[in-house]
């Protein structure tokens, strides 16, 4: 994802522990600790709802305002509770203009293959390394006529300039095959799309 609006006030925090954190969250912010290039880990207290609705997507480069300096950070891990779905903590990754990094870029699916066939998708993302501030934000996988049989593989994915491909060249992405009624079809269409709403949730 290409660097923009991300901006983001972080206030430094120096108290820790789960009764805190608790605080935190109930006070409308999320804890989060930034590290890497050496540095000693940040520990910093972000604005929830803003950075909730930044995180939607996947793999987010935020512009950080710590204590008066700035620091690109990717989104690394995003913790969150498993029952209510609240986000617990954040852990973020120091980056720089111009260095690359290695990320899961979701697969995005368009088209339909031949009539009488199903597309099974068995990657719903593809490790690349990119520019940090060059995140693509998916890999879109057109699939329009494809026959029974075909399948595509990673080597076979655009990816857009700048972004070399990590994961091996020969994994599938997606297969073609025939089915005996449209029944089946349905079935593996609706198969697809919970696969690509799981991908949208995760991101």
């Amino acid at each position: 994802m290409s660097e923009d609006n991300n901006k983001v006030h972080a206030e430094l925090r120096e108290n820790f522990g789960k009764g805190f954190a608790r605080r935190l969250r109930a006070a409308g912010k999320i804890p989060a600790v930034i590290y890497g290039h050496g540095a000693e880990p940040k520990h910093v207290a972000l604005p929830g709802h803003q950075v909730a609705l930044l995180i939607r997507k996947a793999n987010v480069v935020l512009e950080l305002d710590v204590a008066g300096s700035h620091e690109l950070t990717l989104v690394k891990d995003v913790q969150r509770d498993p029952v209510r779905q609240i986000i617990e903590h954040i852990d973020l990754l120091v980056v720089k203009k111009g260095e690359k990094v290695q990320v899961d870029v979701p697969v995005v699916v368009i088209g339909e293959s031949a009539p009488g066939t199903i597309a099974n998708l068995d990657a719903v993302s593809i490790l690349l390394e990119v520019e940090a501030t060059h995140i693509p934000e998916k890999i879109e996988l057109d699939i329009e006529g494809l026959e029974d049989g075909a399948h595509v593989t990673a080597a076979d994915l655009k990816l857009p300039k700048g972004a070399t491909l990590i994961a091996d060249p020969e994994t599938l992405i997606i297969g073609i095959t025939g089915v005996a009624g449209d029944s089946s079809i349905e079935e593996a269409d609706a198969a697809v799309a919970a696969a690509q709403a799981e991908v949208s949730e995760e991101a």
